[in-house]
């Protein structure tokens, strides 16, 4: 019998991009490729989208010459802010495979 996979185990190929250099999650990413994942999500809120595109290109350009871009999704999260209120957030997930 197949044992039921759990919510983290689902999400073990996320990168979540942050303030970190663009090199630690160049580091991630290949991690993940090379430990057996079969596709990476990269995803970004807000400001740090720019920085997720830079990732995927760079991953691309310099480090997995065959990576395909499987798919992209954009959306809106809603945030609470310290103040109480709600804000909306831009969201970007990328799909990435190794080729």
């Amino acid at each position: 019998m197949e044992k039921p996979v759990s919510e983290p185990s689902r999400r073990r190929n996320l990168v979540i991009m942050g303030v970190k250099p663009i090199m630690n999650y160049v580091v991630a990413c290949l991690t993940l490729f090379n430990s057996g994942s079969e596709t990476v999500l990269i995803r970004a809120r807000g400001k740090h989208i720019n920085k997720a595109v830079d990732l995927v290109e760079l991953l691309r350009r310099v480090f997995l010459k065959d990576a395909v871009v499987r798919d992209v999704r954009v959306g809106t999260d809603t945030l609470r802010r310290d103040d109480g209120r709600d804000a909306q957030v831009s969201i970007i997930e990328i799909i990435l495979t190794p080729g």
